[in-house]
């Protein structure tokens, strides 16, 4: 195809402040839900991740020696004053917390090849299944919006992926094994270190459900202050021309305002966990304290078995002050998930016929029967419009900005399926052929030419990807743009920004027919192709469009008359209806429509 197809004008359209569409899939917004998805992008991983894992229950194994080990040394070293034994404890302490670090290394080095892995997988997914989205949905979502989904809302889930599933794992075996360890050595100071562990976890609970929701908050936010980003540099000529500059300004401080507010309430959230957490971590250490030093005192324990229980509080108070503020990142992670499956979830621009056969050579025939079709159903762009075009005529389509012109294109690419009737081409309803090879055998050279951030020669090679840098060049040749590509620094090498502005709008158009030109399509679309290009340049691009049209069943939208003077049918489409139809000369002698149009 000669350009990437650009929205309908019928279209609805993204404007300033439209930046919180709605997404469908309303499956993946539970929390459970999305950390269920996330889990099956684990199982391929699962050997490392096992080891991964094991290697975290050594980690926290070992760690539950080293309290046993400092109650060693005080009463069987210190108190006892045994130097030797003191050394010897020492020692073991010593290699005790070497192996937990190496193994830590290597459970974290696991952990995020696997993270990675899986989160590549997943924006992988998300960027494909973009792809396959009918237009319709990028018509009526911000795509700064989407670009977030991408990047910002993936990183959370990589970030989560990688750090907090083998930590909350750590945090869970050293609870456990921390409650094992202190009910063996004495229940009366085992009681007293997770007294207050009722309270944190009442308070945990009673914070989570606030805490998502304003994560979630945050990065739909974000995501529309990226739609507006996003649209301001797009739009920043047309900024700069209409002196917008500081309503531009203004938008922005606004969104920015209350990306600060959401922001500042879930981070106001979070923060409240540590701090709370932490208090009631201290009043246990109190009461382990003042029990322990009453044991002591009655002879039920020892110095060193209070300085064990100690180290074991914290082994067991700390993780569950690990859960709580990895709650808030898991938090974070899951809305981000959740918008991520929000878009998987969109359903995919598919072939709906239940049987479709491959198109195979086209002739060019395309017939319209009673196709009725609107954006909104309720709202019809088109009411009952039909046509002929046979193999190799030229179709022209004339009429006011509004009326159903690009829409008529767009149902002939189906980038929207029609609301009733028929579209066929060579006597195949569309609905009945791949899109695949539709839009194979289809070529559109649009007004506004979109060329992508590469050379001139791979910008036309984009019409087919296998030619050869002979056939681009030959169809440079044909469209009238080889001229201006020898002018240029490097030719076809020459690189072109993202909006091509080293091009003028002429040149461009030049280089669309050339890629349309390469791909050779069955039937042509020209959508308003020379409406943007002065008299000398609109003779070039005159030329190559015959050159292009030659042999090929033609659609022509221009508002530009004499351009369609030619044609083998022009429509007048007018409120969604064809209200005349004929050559040149039939219509102007009717004195009608498009007779009115002329004036």
């Amino acid at each position: 195809m000669s350009s990437a197809p650009r929205r309908s004008r019928e279209a609805p359209a993204i404007g300033p402040g439209r930046f919180m569409a709605g997404f469908g899939g309303a499956s993946a917004s539970d929390a459970r839900g999305a950390a269920r998805r996330l889990g099956r992008y684990l199982l391929p991983y699962r050997t490392p991740l096992a080891a991964a894992l094991l290697l975290t229950a050594v980690t926290s194994g070992l760690s539950l020696g080293g309290p046993y080990l400092v109650s060693q040394a005080i009463d069987q070293g210190i108190r006892a004053h045994n130097l030797s034994r003191l050394a010897h404890v020492l020692a073991v302490l010593l290699s005790v917390h070497l192996a937990n670090t190496l193994c830590g290394w290597v459970q974290a080095l696991l952990m995020i090849r696997v993270s990675q892995r899986a989160v590549r997988q997943i924006r992988g997914e998300l960027f494909a299944h973009l792809q396959r989205l009918p237009l319709r949905f990028f018509d009526q979502r911000p795509h700064g919006d989407l670009m977030s989904r991408l990047t910002n809302d993936t990183e959370l889930v990589s970030s989560t992926l990688g750090e907090q599933v083998t930590q909350l794992f750590a945090s869970l075996l050293s609870i456990v094994g921390a409650a094992v360890v202190m009910l063996s050595l004495n229940w009366h100071l085992a009681l007293a270190s997770v007294v207050t562990l009722p309270v944190i976890l009442l308070t945990t609970r009673a914070l989570a459900k606030a805490t998502r929701q304003g994560f979630r908050d945050r990065q739909a936010v974000l995501g529309e202050l990226n739609g507006l980003v996003e649209e301001t540099v797009a739009g920043q000529r047309v900024i700069l021309v209409c002196r917008h500059e500081p309503q531009a300004i203004a938008a922005f401080e606004e969104a920015n305002q209350r990306l600060r507010q959401v922001a500042l309430r879930a981070s106001l959230l979070i923060g409240i966990i540590g701090p709370s957490m932490q208090f009631m971590r201290n009043c246990g250490f109190a009461i382990l304290a003042g029990v322990g030093g009453y044991l002591v005192i009655r002879g039920q324990a020892t110095v060193g078995l209070v300085a064990a229980f100690i180290g074991y509080s914290q082994q067991f108070t700390r993780p569950v002050l690990e859960i709580a503020n990895l709650y808030g990142l898991v938090q974070q992670a899951l809305a981000g998930a959740e918008r991520v499956f929000e878009v998987l979830d969109e359903p995919a621009d598919c072939d709906a016929a239940p049987t479709v056969a491959a198109l195979g050579a086209v002739r060019g025939e395309v017939v319209f029967e009673d196709v009725t079709f609107g954006y909104d159903p309720a709202q019809p762009v088109l009411r009952e419009v039909s046509f002929r075009a046979a193999p190799g005529q030229m179709i022209a389509l004339v009429g006011h900005t509004g009326a159903g012109k690009t829409t008529i294109i767009n149902l002939l690419t189906r980038f929207y399926e029609i609301d009733a009737g028929l579209v066929s081409i060579d006597g195949r309803a569309l609905a009945t052929i791949p899109k695949a090879d539709l839009r194979r055998a289809l070529g559109i050279v649009l007004q506004d030419t979109f060329l992508f951030a590469d050379t001139v020669r791979e910008n036309i090679r984009y019409g087919r990807l296998d030619a050869t840098d002979a056939e681009v060049e030959q169809a440079a040749e044909l469209a009238n743009a080889a001229g201006f590509i020898r002018h240029l620094p490097h030719g076809y090498e020459t690189p072109l920004s993202e909006a091509a502005n080293n091009l003028s709008q002429g040149q461009r158009q030049l280089l669309a027919i050339a890629r349309a030109l390469l791909a050779d399509p069955a039937v042509l679309i020209l959508d308003e192709a020379t409406s943007s290009v002065d008299t000398r340049t609109e003779v070039q691009v005159q030329e190559a469009m015959l050159r292009l049209m030659a042999g090929r069943t033609s659609f022509v939208i221009a508002h530009r008359l004499s351009t369609i003077r030619q044609a083998d049918q022009i429509l007048v489409i007018d409120a969604g209806r064809i209200v005349e139809r004929g050559t040149h000369a039939e219509l102007l002698a009717a004195r009608g429509a498009y007779w009115r149009l002329q004036a």
